[in-house]
């Protein structure tokens, strides 16, 4: 799988604004990305190291199930998704914000 397809988008939240902008002695801040399903961790963590050219120390990931919402008058799902919580290391930083 390519590298581009493995990382779709970042995911720009509150909660990941803030947790981006935080660090800790020794690690930088971690950094919420959408990634394909079927990507595994070592993948995701290849990937984000050549796209943004930074070190990853940890990534933890977490499948997202689609929610149930009616249009118009019957019910439907929206897609699921896997997210990725990428943490860096204390020099290194990704300018997404």
């Amino acid at each position: 799988m390519d590298i581009y397809h493995i990382v779709i988008r970042p995911l720009v939240t509150e909660k990941s604004t803030y947790q981006a902008r935080q660090s800790a002695k020794e690690h930088g801040g971690t950094y919420s990305f959408e990634v394909h399903p079927l990507a595994n961790k070592a993948e995701i963590k290849d990937a984000v190291e050549k796209i943004y050219r930074v070190k990853v120390v940890d990534v933890r990931t977490s499948n997202r199930p689609g929610k149930l919402r009616r249009f118009r008058y019957r019910y439907g799902r929206t897609r699921q998704t896997k997210k990725a919580v990428i943490t860096v290391d204390r020099d290194s930083h990704i300018d997404l914000f």
